[in-house]
């Protein structure tokens, strides 16, 4: 995460955003309850506002960056044992398979190079009849462009790309819906 995101996702208009907008509109109808991973938290922003949502929501939150893991931390505490905070490399995830009710990830998966195998993480770490929701950036010029000189590491992907990693998948639902006029892909999978 570049230090311009880091301080956008820990901003009170971010929160507003994301409480009100993007998190209504990336779940896409889906109810999470139970036992939730989130891959890729950043801040916690997201994480935050599915607990205060979803009462019937435990949460653990990820993220590769230890201060991110910190923030996560420091931003969840208020909700005591339904909230836990984990370094976590996406493409390797420390769980067992089946740990999970769902698996949510926000526009994370971009700034994993590897993000075919880190969806298939995201998928292996689900119970059967479990969800992956999320949404993602599509490899646009405009995306290409601002990422240009951005400096870490990251691959954008293309919709045909992330529809042929998906059905080498184990699942039996799978919903693609790009949106935001073909910057942004929103998913919803569920495993068989």
């Amino acid at each position: 995460m570049t230090r311009f995101e880091a301080v956008v996702c820990r901003s009170a208009p971010w929160r507003a955003v994301t409480r009100s907008v993007v998190l209504p509109w990336g779940l896409q109808g889906f109810v999470p309850e139970g036992r939730i991973l989130e891959v890729g938290a950043g801040s916690g922003a997201m994480a935050e506002e599915v607990l205060s949502s979803f009462p019937a929501a435990t949460m653990t939150a990820t993220d590769f960056d230890e201060a991110m893991v910190e923030a996560i931390s420091s931003r969840l505490a208020r909700f005591g044992d339904r909230a836990t905070a984990r370094p976590a490399d996406a493409t390797a995830l420390p769980f067992p398979d089946g740990s999970f009710d769902a698996v949510l990830s926000w526009v994370m998966l971009h700034h994993t190079v590897e993000w075919e195998k880190a969806l298939g993480e995201l998928v292996r770490v689900l119970r059967p009849g479990g969800h992956v929701v999320g949404y993602d950036l599509l490899s646009t010029p405009p995306l290409r462009l601002l990422h240009r000189h951005e400096g870490t590491r990251l691959r954008l992907m293309h919709l045909r790309q992330l529809r042929a990693h998906v059905a080498t998948l184990p699942v039996d639902q799978a919903i693609l819906t790009p949106s935001l006029a073909g910057l942004v892909v929103r998913f919803l999978l569920r495993k068989a």
